[in-house]
Order: C-alpha cells, then structure tokens, then sequence
C-alpha cells in the first residue's frame, strides 16, 4: 500500500507542483499579501515572520490538495487510476502526501528569510512538530475542498477561497489573539490556523496565548477530524465524477 501511496504522490508531484493555480495561490499570493501588511509598518521581525510562516504552510499546503480530483476528472485520468488495483483512500493519502510535502519544503523559506533578518527560533522541535502536523492538516483540509464532485478547477478555488480567507484574518496572524476582544478570541479559536499561529509565535517569540498542549491538541484533532471528513466524503462522490 505504502508503494501506492508513494507512486500517486510522485504522480502528483509532477503533474501538478508547477501549475500556475498552484504557484500564485501557494506561494506568491501569501508573499504579496505579506508585504502588504509589512511595508509602510513598523512592526518587528520577530512579530512578522510567526505570521508569515503560517501563512505559507497554509496557502501552500492547502494550493494542491483541492485541484488535483478536479484536473484528474477533466483530463479524463482518474478512470484509469480507478481502474487500477488501488482504493480511494490509497488515492487520498497519495493526494495529501504530495500536498505535505510541498507545504513542509515552502514552509522552510520563511525561517531562512527570519534568520537573515536575525530572528531566531527558540523552540526548534517544536516548531519542526508543529509544522508536520500542520501541513497534514491542511492538506487533508484542502482535500475536503475537493469533494464537491466538478471538473472545474474554478468551482473548487472558488469554495477554497471563501473560506481561507476568512481564516487568514481571524487566526492572530496579522493581530495577535491576546489583543483581540472577548468575542474575537472565541471566534478565533474556532480555526485551526490560531493553533499553528500560536505555536509559531511561542517557538519564535517564546510566548504563547493558549496552553502549548491544547494547541498541538486541537490541532491534531483537526488533522483527524478534515482527514476522515474526506475519505468518507469522496468515498461517496466519487461515482458522481464519472
């Protein structure tokens, strides 16, 4: 299974890390809207680059995952990878895998850019541990994405968007959960990202909102909960992609 796993994300890899969907929505647009916030700012490195990494793992490991079904059913590939001795959770694990890793590998740039900046990380292990299981929790969420059964990329970027979004803005990137309102706090403990944001800042910063252990808790319970939310949601549309 594991040699399946590994061939459909080798598939993936090369079939769709270049794609122009991918590269503006997984890596340019959280570079943009970076600077966007930064220039004109004038807020320290140590506070920007928490943020930053967020944003990346999160736009990059959620830019794959939700367009690889939609291109698959389009160019008329995925009968023949049905048609194969494989199940339809081989073909997610493989479709999330590839998503991991390409949030894992984008996700060390901002930390390179953080030490040039002379930002350090205080908490390495921790930080590497929050990466992995953050990238396999949006990837798995930019999986859930996929489930709605159309060969247009658009329908799916669309939905994507609608709620990426909005989570960017409610996840104490850009103001940090501490100095939000009461009302704030409880809407922004509703999304995943807060947790990885809080983690990102305890490793950088050296302080954290929530307890450290809720944080990896809840954010590991996220992984599981978008995870099996797509197996069993794509389990059951798939017939309909036909």
């Amino acid at each position: 299974m594991l040699r399946k796993i590994w061939a459909i994300t080798k598939k993936n890899i090369l079939m769709y890390y270049l794609k122009g969907p991918v590269l503006i929505f997984g890596v340019l647009f959280p570079l943009f809207l970076f600077l966007a916030f930064y220039i004109g700012r004038s807020l320290s490195a140590a506070f920007l680059i928490p943020g930053l990494l967020a944003m990346t793992i999160f736009f990059t490991s959620t830019s794959v995952s939700p367009v690889i079904m939609p291109w698959e059913t389009q160019m008329k590939t995925l009968e023949r990878l049905i048609s194969c001795p494989i199940t339809v959770r081989t073909m997610i694990f493989g479709d999330i895998l590839a998503s991991f890793i390409f949030g894992t590998t984008i996700s060390i740039v901002p930390v390179v850019i953080g030490m040039v900046m002379g930002v350090g990380v205080k908490a390495p292990l921790t930080l590497g541990a929050a990466i992995i299981i953050g990238a396999f929790a949006f990837s798995s969420l930019g999986l859930l994405f996929s489930t709605i059964p159309t060969d247009l990329v658009s329908n799916v970027m669309m939905l994507s968007n609608l709620v990426k979004f909005p989570l960017i803005f409610i996840s104490g990137i850009f103001i940090p959960v501490n100095e939000l309102p009461d009302w704030g706090v409880a809407v922004a403990s509703l999304s995943p990202l807060t947790y990885f944001t809080d983690i990102a800042r305890f490793s950088i910063e050296g302080y954290a909102f929530y307890p450290l252990y809720l944080d990896f808790l809840l954010l590991i319970a996220s992984a599981v909960l978008f995870l099996v939310l797509a197996v069993k949601l794509h389990e059951r549309t798939l017939v309909r992609r036909f």
